[in-house]
């Protein structure tokens, strides 16, 4: 289940059919490259790829996951290797279980699918950190992303760890292996003004430092228009067609064509339809590439505490042609792949010659490939957002709608139009299935749940104290979403804000993402951020008491910045000020310089609850609900077959999930979109925007395609 963008979809998938396919004794040899594309084993090639990040899905649905790529007419899978996944401890390195990158890349050689490596090793991609694993940001003088000694030191030994493993498991193209492009950094151009003089030598560096590894195939940079050679600077984007790379013997290559959008808790699920997918592709192979990514094919599950943002949820479905549970997206998968057979129609012309595009009237072009042996392919588009129109081309007419290319690999017949789908629109959904066979057996029901209250404030041995408002992430080092501030104020009854009864305000202010205040060791107030704005500020009635009163502030975090200039210097949880505010003499008393407590984490995570072997879980007959800070804990039989399954968590407030120990990720379903914006149709025609078609799955607003 989806709920209200957020999400809430975090699922086990218990068994899937493993193919098992021979590995094709060679790829092909070196790679090299022109303007015309990239020439594998001498062999110029027309490539289609698509994004599917082996941490984001389990090994048991990776076979399933790779041969639906290959049949919807991919010829590339294109995945980030992330840092933080790989060596969460600096030099302690892990590569098991989702990790396993090699065993990723091997299955998509053994489906004969080429495989295009983004070590980065800076990724965004909404991922905890972009990628970084945080002890990075602990190392003395280190700066991310620059002409930097520490930080260039780190990222060379990194990616020279990833190479050196695909080299000893001959996993490149050069070795007979199937990855044919590497990437160094990520989207740097977008931000490298920010880093002044020092981002022209840093990119310099990088790209030294990537080739001298030796790959034998080519290294790429996204939105870096000064990439040096060799490497291949690339486009993202909904639209690359106008790109141009930034020399004549490159390659035209769109690194990412967003297949949707990612969501975040609070905002509506972006959804983008797929005649414009269509017609973005459409319109690259058009006018001159040769190398279209999908971004993403397959989304998946952002499991544990991957997830960036903040507030990026737990799903990463992206509305990809391949949903989050692996099933595929229809009509989207399969017009995609009728859009790929027709590009691959036209592959003998589109490798062999330069386009020629001519006007056919207003918004209306033709582009011919055509070589002087007669073979000929042409793609007649109307970029026209309203008025479809009908054009005259080689003697023939044709009709071509608004927003639409038609393709014609023989330079006569129409194989397809990107605004006509033929691909049958179906639509999954899951059967809930109850824990208990009879719904009505209440008592029943609550018999299989136990639960653990979780203190509220500080609970551990491994408390300090402190001067002073501390920044939460230097203080967690991201080991845990939670941070306890713990103050005692005493009260003799004369203060300002005790005469008369009334009540006084506790003012916070936090660089976010979400915070509850305790009086007394009760709830007294608390409140979030959102993806655009994470900030904190709350102003809470409390009544206190005579004598000593206790002020609990938890601080929670909901992923940690992924994308921007100096990204990683991005904050978090109370910096102040605290203050009592309102009081009867209008004066207002700052608690921020005071000695507070703090404690990282709660301490259930301490006890390990999540293992659900603790000998501290409850059962009593009354299930606690709407508490705060309460670890629930019950057992179930999965249903039979090899479906996936999903976990429902409506009802429930924020937190954590784990299955027999695993985490699954954050789930928030009671932070839902607004209803403001929600429409009922969503025109394809004209540029997309992530706010242009949005959906509201709890709120029961449905989307609907017009043609």
């Amino acid at each position: 289940m989806r709920g209200g963008g957020a999400v809430a979809a975090t699922m086990v998938f218990l068994q899937f059919l493993f193919w098992a396919l021979m590995l094709p004794s060679c790829f092909g040899g070196n790679v090299t490259y022109d303007h015309r594309g990239l020439v594998i084993g001498g062999k110029r090639r027309v490539l289609v790829s698509g994004s599917m990040h082996y941490m984001r899905s389990t090994p048991q649905m990776w076979p399933d996951l790779i041969q639906k790529s290959k049949d919807g007419g991919l010829d590339v899978i294109q995945t980030f290797v992330f840092w933080n996944l790989h060596e969460p401890v600096r030099g302690q390195y892990d590569f098991e279980g989702r990790k396993d990158l090699v065993k990723f890349v091997k299955l998509a050689g053994e489906a004969g699918l080429f495989v295009h490596l983004r070590i980065g090793p800076y990724a965004c991609a909404e991922w905890n950190y972009g990628g970084f694993p945080l002890w990075l940001h602990f190392i003395p003088g280190i700066v991310f992303r620059t002409d930097n000694e520490p930080f260039k030191a780190e990222m060379r030994r990194f990616t020279a760890k990833i190479v050196n493993m695909m080299k000893q498991e001959n996993l490149y193209a050069s070795q007979g292996g199937p990855i044919i492009l590497s990437q160094i950094e990520n989207e740097y151009g977008n931000i490298d003004s920010a880093y002044g003089e020092s981002a022209k030598t840093y990119i310099s560096w990088a790209a030294a430092m990537a080739t001298s590894l030796d790959t034998g195939v080519p290294w790429v940079m996204c939105q870096q228009s000064d990439a040096p050679n060799p490497i291949i600077n690339t486009c993202n984007g909904f639209y690359c067609d106008q790109f141009t790379p930034n020399s004549n013997n490159k390659p035209k290559m769109w690194t990412e064509n967003w297949s949707g959008w990612f969501s975040s808790f609070g905002d509506p699920v972006p959804y983008r339809p797929v005649e414009d997918i269509a017609f973005s592709t459409a319109r690259f192979y058009q006018l001159g590439g040769m190398f279209l990514n999908y971004y993403m094919y397959h989304g998946g599950t952002n499991f544990g505490r991957t997830s960036g943002g903040p507030f990026i949820t737990t799903s990463y479905d992206y509305d990809a042609p391949i949903d989050e549970y692996g099933l595929l997206r229809q009509p989207k998968w399969g017009h995609l792949k009728d859009v790929h057979k027709a590009i691959k129609l036209c592959e003998g012309a589109l490798v062999a010659t330069d386009p020629e595009t001519t006007s056919l009237g207003s918004n209306l072009e033709a582009t011919v490939y055509k070589t002087e042996s007669g073979v000929c392919a042409a793609f007649l588009a109307n970029v026209d957002s309203q008025s479809e129109a009908t054009v005259n081309f080689n003697g023939n007419s044709y009709h071509l709608p608004a927003w639409s290319v038609s393709i014609l690999p023989d330079c006569k017949t129409v194989v397809l139009n990107t605004a006509k789908i033929n691909s049958l629109a179906t639509i999954s959904e899951f059967v809930h299935q109850s824990s208990i066979d009879d719904s009505t057996a209440t008592d029943t029901f609550l018999s299989g749940w136990s639960w653990i209250h979780e203190p509220i404030g500080i609970s551990t041995d491994s408390s300090f104290m402190k001067l002073g408002l501390l920044e939460q992430i230097n203080t967690t080092a991201d080991q845990s979403d939670y941070l306890w501030y713990s103050l005692s104020i005493e009260t003799k009854g004369d203060e300002p804000f005790m005469q008369d009864g009334s009540q006084t305000v506790l003012h916070v202010d936090s660089l976010g993402h979400a915070l509850y205040v305790f009086l007394n060791k009760e709830l007294a107030g608390s409140a979030k951020g959102r993806n655009s704005e994470p900030k904190v500020s709350v102003d809470v009635p409390i009544s206190l008491i005579h004598g000593r009163n206790k002020i609990d502030l938890l601080s929670l975090t909901v992923g940690l910045q992924n994308y921007g200039a100096y990204f990683d210097k991005k904050g978090a949880g109370v910096t102040g000020p605290v203050q009592l505010k309102g009081l009867r003499n209008g004066s207002t008393v700052d608690l921020s310089s005071q000695q507070w407590t703090y404690q990282i984490g709660l301490r259930g995570e301490e006890l390990a609850l999540s293992s659900g072997t603790s000998s501290l879980w409850v059962s009593q007959p009354t299930l606690p609900k709407d508490q705060p800070l309460v670890w629930y804990k019950t057992t179930f039989d999965a249903p039979t077959g090899i479906s996936p399954v999903a976990l429902d968590f409506s009802g429930m407030g924020k937190g954590q999930a784990w299955i027999n120990g695993q985490s699954i990720g954050r789930y928030w379903p009671k932070y839902t979109a607004p209803d403001s914006g929600c429409t009922d149709s969503c025109n394809y025609r004209g540029s997309f925007s992530p706010s242009k078609s949005i959906m509201f799955p709890v709120r029961g607003c449905k989307q609907v395609k017009t043609s």
